[in-house]
């Protein structure tokens, strides 16, 4: 596997969906493309307290090569010591803390990370008295247990290790473009939304979403205006201008609109502590999401 292709992966601010969901208690279960699942990359986790179920371990670990295969092609992934504290930090600022899985599959609950840090002289750091071997850079945390059934189940010896949910860029295709040809393609998907909207005012009209998301999305435009954010990418905010001003959208747009259910478990992040709540609102909020799922199903069915 030593010639195999290597793959940085990165967190891209621009892309909103960067960055670790959740972190799963697992055994080998199997690796899911294009989701970022390290579960065959499982770092063994120790128990500190048996009374109190606590246990450490790594969550990620940098300039490790990562064994991973979609379809025929195999290949290797890699993190720096930069994307991994970035993603540590994104996964407390955005509250994910209490996300658990259980083999990446079931999510469980009374299992949160208590502590989180980066690992500076492992020599040194609390992690080496439990023989966990860090490096430099690594990501280290310590979980509570207090579901019973999990907590037997890692006594067992059924959960081995730690492993990340999340998504991530490829460093490569990001590097392959400069300044300006990654703000030439935000421009063309902002262009191609006011298209999409001139051709649905022109051709049919699809503004009767909820009053609800409207205020929804005002509320989201104001705040950022009044304190400034940099959370979302511009293509969130247009679609915040779109839903305030009450302006006709595409049926790509509508879809768009329904597909932002996913970050439903962030919808209740106050806007002064993370980008959860505040960019759900910008998409019009669970009135512009839900009206946008119904909407696409009758959009579809009458075609």
């Amino acid at each position: 596997m030593d010639n195999l292709d290597i793959i940085e992966l990165i967190i891209d601010e621009q892309v909103e969906d960067d960055g670790i969901n959740a972190i799963s208690l697992v055994e080998s279960p199997a690796i899911e493309e294009n989701f970022v699942a390290l579960n065959k990359h499982k770092v063994e986790f120790k128990t500190i307290n048996d009374e109190k179920r606590i246990i450490i371990g790594l969550a990620l670990v940098p300039d490790k090569l990562i064994y991973r295969r979609k379809g025929d092609y195999e290949y290797n992934i890699v993190f720096s010591k930069e994307t991994v504290r970035k993603a540590s930090e994104l996964y407390l600022k955005r509250l994910n803390n209490n996300n658990t899985t259980l083999e990446h599959k079931v999510t469980t609950s009374g299992v949160s990370v208590i502590e989180s840090w980066i690992v500076e002289d492992p020599e040194k750091d609390k992690s080496a008295l439990y023989g966990l071997n860090a490096v430099e850079g690594a990501w280290a945390v310590t979980m509570k247990i207090d579901n019973d059934e999990v907590w037997e189940d890692v006594k067992e010896g059924k959960y081995l290790g730690l492993s990340i949910e999340g998504m991530f860029s490829d460093k490569d295709k990001i590097d392959s473009d400069d300044v300006e040809n990654l703000s030439e393609q935000d421009a063309d998907e902002l262009i191609k939304d006011i298209i999409e909207t001139l051709e649905a005012e022109e051709l049919k009209s699809y503004s009767d979403y909820p009053k609800a998301a409207r205020n929804n999305a005002k509320k989201a435009l104001k705040w950022k205006k009044e304190n400034g954010s940099s959370c979302g990418t511009s293509v969130g905010w247009t679609r915040a201008s779109q839903l305030a001003s009450g302006a006709a959208l595409s049926r790509s747009t509508i879809a768009r609109m329904a597909s932002f259910k996913r970050h439903q478990q962030h919808k209740d992040v106050p806007y002064s502590e993370g980008c959860g709540g505040l960019m759900w609102d910008a998409w019009g909020g669970s009135a512009g999401v839900n009206w946008a799922i119904s909407k696409l199903k009758q959009i579809d069915n009458e075609s």
